[in-house]
């Protein structure tokens, strides 16, 4: 028994042997043959003695031979009543040297070899009751041996529900602790005890929802770094190449300038995903003026609009203030707002508006481009994702900065979503105005998927 479930069952069922043993006992022990404050036993004795005195005094000695039958069919031990003198009153056999043994006050029955003798004295004096019990057979004198052991089962079973039931947590915590240290990043507890072996449960299930979403971060992030940090490598290798060659060398040195701008873009955005999905526990919570922030942005946009032949206008700004990171919130809103004026045909608006709704801050980005096909809605949030021809890799960037926007709106507890709007795409960014950067594992499955 070196598990915690037989300790625990052990230690209940001892605990509840013993003590149902001490109240009998104490019951059986507590007799005062004196009469003062007699215990269960006592009582029990008692009860006997009053009910053969009066059997003997109302129907003599039929009625008293009837009534001690039925006592010792009972009590399964010997008992006697005598006169005053210590004659039984059936046999007329002496047992004053029964009588004698026990003094009036004592408290505990005295022991005669194996057996116990328990006398009683009437009050009047003239009779005296002797009970024969076997030593170290108290219990099984009044309780059946048949009684005894569905007592002994019934404790048996309760003491190993309880064990079980308080035990099942941390077994189940453990098979789940070897399947994930295995590399089952899926592995849970799943339980929905409210006590603190559920508190401990749900930590640990909240600490692999955070631990498989890193990993699983990593991985794709690495795999995804690889692929698009091959082919513009691939493309300077051949660019110093031909310029070695001495072959319209300014042309190819454009190229490695050109090739270098990108990987060094690449990184820059690289490291915004890091900072975005970086423990949510570090983030600082300001009071951010969410209206005056995208004001902010899409005036820093409008030059880059207007190279592209397109404008960017704020058509409706309410007044609304949130916990939060200002930062990371710019970040989001700034990528949207570009990535709208990237794909905006020349002579377009880029329509944005800052709204709030039931307690929600709602910020609306609306182009009038190509728009994205509706199977590729939910997948242009993911990194480096690109929409066929019209989100290319040559007029749509490195494919994060939707990815990195929609980290930050789910660090604020809010989501991100694009619908088409026929033309062009409205991407709608909602957040709870009262809420603070969150350690949920809301990011957690965002990242994973």
């Amino acid at each position: 028994m070196n598990t915690l479930l037989g300790k625990t069952l052990l230690w209940f069922l001892g605990t509840a042997v013993l003590t149902m043993m001490a109240i009998l006992g104490a019951g059986a022990l507590n007799f005062n043959s004196g009469g003062q404050r007699p215990g269960l036993f006592g009582t029990l004795v008692a009860l006997q003695f009053l009910e053969a005195r009066t059997a003997f005094e109302a129907g003599g000695k039929p009625e008293l031979k009837k009534t001690m039958d039925r006592i010792h069919s009972v009590t399964r031990g010997e008992s006697f009543i005598t006169d005053a003198a210590g004659h039984d009153l059936l046999t007329g056999e002496d047992r004053s040297d029964l009588t004698n043994y026990v003094e009036p006050t004592s408290i505990f029955p005295q022991v005669r070899r194996n057996r116990s003798i328990i006398t009683r004295r009437s009050p009047d004096g003239k009779y005296w009751y002797v009970l024969i019990v076997n030593r170290g057979n108290w219990f099984t004198s009044f309780v059946h041996p048949e009684q005894a052991l569905l007592i002994l089962a019934v404790l048996l079973f309760l003491c190993y529900a309880f064990a079980r039931h308080l035990t099942k947590p941390v077994w189940q915590l453990q098979l789940a602790v070897d399947r994930f240290g295995r590399g089952d990043l899926t592995a849970r507890v799943g339980l929905q005890r409210k006590d603190e072996l559920g508190q401990l449960a749900r930590t640990f299930d909240q600490m692999a929802d955070r631990t498989q979403t890193l990993l699983t971060a990593e991985r794709r992030l690495l795999l995804d770094i690889s692929h698009e940090l091959r082919s513009p490598l691939a493309r300077l290798s051949v660019a110093v190449e031909l310029a070695r060659s001495g072959d319209d060398a300014e042309s190819h040195l454009n190229r490695i300038q050109k090739e270098a701008d990108r990987l060094n873009s690449l990184v820059g955005e690289l490291l915004q995903v890091t900072r975005a999905e970086g423990d949510p526990s570090q983030r600082k919570l300001d009071p951010v003026r969410l209206d005056s922030l995208v004001a902010e942005v899409v005036d820093d946009c409008i030059i880059e609009a207007e190279a592209r032949g397109c404008h960017v206008q704020l058509k409706e700004k309410k007044s609304i203030t949130l916990a939060g990171d200002a930062e990371l919130l710019r970040r989001a809103v700034e990528n949207v707002v570009r990535n709208a004026v990237r794909y905006s045909p020349a002579g377009t608006t880029v329509e944005v508006s800052v709204d709030n709704s039931a307690d929600q801050a709602v910020i609306t980005v609306r182009d009038f481009g190509p728009g994205v096909p509706e199977e590729a809605l939910a997948r242009i949030f993911d990194p480096f994702y690109r929409v066929g021809t019209d989100r290319n890799r040559n007029s749509g960037g490195v494919g994060l900065g939707l990815a990195i926007a929609k980290r930050a709106v789910e660090l604020h507890r809010g989501r991100l979503w694009a619908v088409n709007a026929a033309p062009g795409l409205r991407v709608k960014m909602e957040m709870p105005v009262s809420a603070g950067v969150v350690t949920s594992p809301a990011l957690s499955r965002s990242l994973a998927s």
